[in-house]
């Protein structure tokens, strides 16, 4: 039997701790593909954690300065913000290290602006080894480019050097490409948990639900899953309830920065007793606070995709977003997207009159609402299941490994 190929990941952070969309991503698909030897170079922040530990199918190799049980705010502080920026660097000679004892058959870079730099390094040092970026940013390329402005040399040839280029979004491939790629590219979208947004809620959860939010009969709720940004555009809804009837109340699962500004916008609206900031929840509550309301909104300003609006989709929930960035490849309108089934309701961003409007067609065209719900959910079960996307990436890993 031969031995398993070895594929090095970069990523700057991984489980257990401060776990984004990237790293589910990562976990998903490795867990899925047996006959490959994963390892992932990352920083350890969390002085708790070993240096070196087995998550899943991958060998983790953590590095860099760390502190017991650090918080959120912590990776905003000395010295583990500064870590962020060393990872760059750090992350290039541990790779240069664990290549030495393993001998890598490729390398695979998670998201340009946090691991490109070492990916483009690694490669310029090991011209032979293949190299696969994954682009998956969720920031505006613009800041992401004015970010890098400093390393720019680096940054670009993040790019340039890599020999695969895969992206969740048309949007993110066509931004790899002005960016100087110039081989071989293939869109594979993230995924999400189709049968945990699928499987029926009990009555029971949904009214406790309910009850704890304070929805009363005879109302409607909009609700969002959104860092507290000025990309997700919440304050755009909160500006849409002027138009609508005081029935209509808007619920906000998550935290972030602009909530104090959000807070008083609502004031200042005079809707802030329609407006219910509920903070953070767990993932695995999510399809209950989706089944206890009616209508999934996020107006966002910029999207490399966007994962909630797809498990909103598979939990049967009408979906209103812009067609910005990632969302334009799964959410069609039925008068912007005449040649395909629609699966939800696209407005203009900074637009809360078009919200507004998107709001009313659905409660008053109920059998055209059932019959998007229809459309998006057949299209998230065929296209954006973790099984799906894995087969989708061994494929990719196949080649690669063939022609490395």
């Amino acid at each position: 039997m031969s031995p398993k190929k070895k594929i090095l990941i970069f990523s700057m952070s991984y489980y257990p701790t401060f776990v984004g969309g990237a790293e589910v991503a990562i976990k998903e698909i490795t867990d899925r593909i047996q006959d490959i030897e994963f390892h992932l170079v990352t920083l350890r922040f969390d002085s708790n954690l070993s240096k070196e530990e087995k998550v899943g199918n991958v060998h983790v190799h953590r590095i860099g300065f760390s502190i017991p049980s650090p918080s959120p705010d912590d990776l905003k502080k000395f010295p583990l913000h500064y870590m962020k920026h060393m990872y760059q660097f750090l992350a290039f000679w541990e790779a240069k290290r664990l290549h030495k004892k393993y001998n890598f058959d490729a390398t695979w870079a998670m998201m340009a602006h946090s691991t490109g730099i070492p990916a483009g390094m690694f490669k310029k040092k090991f011209s032979d080894v293949p190299y696969v970026l994954t682009l998956q940013e969720g920031d505006p390329p613009e800041q992401i480019e004015a970010m890098m402005k400093k390393v720019w040399g680096l940054f670009t040839q993040a790019f340039t050097s890599a020999d695969y280029l895969q992206a969740i979004s048309t949007f993110l491939m066509n931004w790899g490409k002005s960016m100087g790629f110039s081989g071989e590219s293939v869109l594979i979208p993230n995924a999400v948990n189709v049968k945990h947004f699928t499987t029926p809620v009990s009555e029971e959860e949904i009214k406790d639900v309910q009850k704890k939010i304070g929805k009363k009969e005879g109302e409607t709720w909009l609700i969002t899953t959104s860092r507290l940004v000025h990309k997700n555009a919440v304050d755009d809804v909160i500006r849409s309830l002027e138009f609508l009837p005081k029935e209509v109340h808007f619920l906000v699962l998550g935290t972030g920065p602009d909530q104090s500004m959000l807070e008083e916008l609502a004031k200042k609206k005079e809707v802030a007793d329609r407006v219910h900031f509920y903070g953070f929840v767990d993932h695995s509550e999510i399809p209950a606070f989706y089944k206890a309301c009616d209508i999934f909104i996020r107006p966002s300003r910029s999207e490399g995709m966007g994962n909630s609006f797809i498990e909103a989709m598979a939990a049967d929930l009408p979906v209103i977003a812009t067609q910005e960035g990632g969302i334009a490849d799964f959410l069609f309108d039925k008068k912007l997207n005449l040649d395909k089934k629609a699966t939800g309701w696209a407005v203009q961003k900074d637009n809360p009159k078009q919200i507004a409007l998107a709001v009313e067609d659905i409660l008053q065209n109920e059998e055209e609402t059932n019959e998007v719900l229809v459309n998006a959910k057949e299209m998230v079960i065929a296209k954006y299941d973790w099984e799906v996307i894995a087969k989708e990436m061994k494929s990719l890993f196949d080649k690669v490994l063939t022609k490395g």
